[in-house]
């Protein structure tokens, strides 16, 4: 007999039930579901188990149908960079990939035509970019993107789309210089995800209406966006499209809080502000990019620098200059 030294001495003491067990025992038990050979075609099996509200199934995105260009409308393009690296000065890109589609009031109507390439790199691939890419050097090996057919294929496009545009531009920019002159949207930070309730990856916003697709592969990673897209944000019947070229024609204006208090670093990034270290050019310094540019102004001057009359370097950004290289 064991004695605790919670209890009266003397009395015995009982190894206390495991709550755990003993939920887990009065868990109802899931009725059986048995899939034979003449169940039917796959989508029929699938059916079967969300019928029983235990599963949710994902199901693979299908490519839309390339369709002739649209005789009115405007022309939109998605475009995703597999590269060597994350630094967008040096690394080399892999793989390029683009969609091109119509679009009228704001919605998707077709696509027009696809384009993908692949660049052997001038040194082997990384291990990491290819466990990261699914890229190999077999798969480059020889290959050079047709810079030419590529500038032919992007020249047309009002607006330049892409899930991390802040990343692919400078990229695109540097090996394409028909890139610096397109307007260009982020379908990534363009649209306030968080404020519908959603996630910002292209692999979740799929899954939220039963899809996936093979991600990080440049061209499915476009098909992947242009379906989101399509979508109408919850709750609305204002597309996802919609919002984002709304974002996009909208201006934005860089403000550089230049030589602002240390001991106020953390008010600035409580309120949005970002540091640059310099390296490029630009003030060594934090920033932010604001809708209203008074108002801001306004509370560096009051509360940051607490002087009514400075002067406070700022230039307004719009969709062509916007994630360019330029700014």
């Amino acid at each position: 007999m064991y004695k605790s030294p919670n209890l009266p001495f003397g009395l015995p003491w009982r190894q206390p039930a495991n709550p755990l067990v003993e939920v887990a025992t009065q868990v109802p038990s899931q009725p059986e579901i048995v899939l034979s050979e003449d169940t039917g075609t796959p989508e029929t099996m699938a059916r079967m188990l969300e019928a029983t509200g235990n599963y949710k199934i994902l199901r693979r995105l299908a490519p839309r149908t390339a369709e002739p260009r649209p005789a009115a409308g405007r022309i939109g393009l998605i475009i995703d960079l597999e590269t060597t690296g994350l630094d967008t000065t040096r690394n080399e890109v892999l793989e390029i990939a683009a969609i091109k589609f119509g679009y009228a009031d704001d919605r998707n109507t077709s696509v027009i035509g696809t384009f993908q390439g692949f660049q052997q790199p001038s040194e082997p691939i990384e291990a990491a970019i290819t466990a990261l890419t699914g890229i190999t050097d077999a798969m480059v090996d020889g290959h050079n993107i047709d810079n030419t057919a590529l500038e032919q294929f992007v020249a047309d496009a009002h607006i330049v789309i892409a899930h991390n545009a802040a990343f692919d531009r400078k990229v695109a920019e540097r090996h394409w210089p028909v890139f610096a002159d397109c307007h260009c949207a982020c379908s990534a930070t363009g649209i306030d995800w968080k404020a519908h309730g959603l996630g910002a990856r292209p692999a979740y916003l799929l899954s939220e209406y039963g899809l996936f697709h093979d991600a990080h592969r440049a061209l499915d990673d476009c098909r992947a966006v242009l379906e989101i897209l399509a979508l109408d944000l919850p709750g609305t019947e204002q597309s996802r499209l919609a919002a984002l070229l709304d974002r996009a024609h909208r201006p934005q204006h860089r403000i550089w809080a230049d030589g602002a208090p240390f001991a106020l670093k953390d008010t600035l990034k409580q309120r949005g502000y970002r540091w640059h270290d310099g390296t490029d050019g630009r003030p060594k310094a934090w920033y932010l990019d604001a809708d209203a540019v008074e108002a801001e102004l306004d509370f560096l001057r009051k509360e940051i620098y607490r002087q009514d009359d400075l002067d406070i370097v700022w230039r307004t950004i719009t969709s062509l200059d916007r994630f360019s290289t330029r700014i």
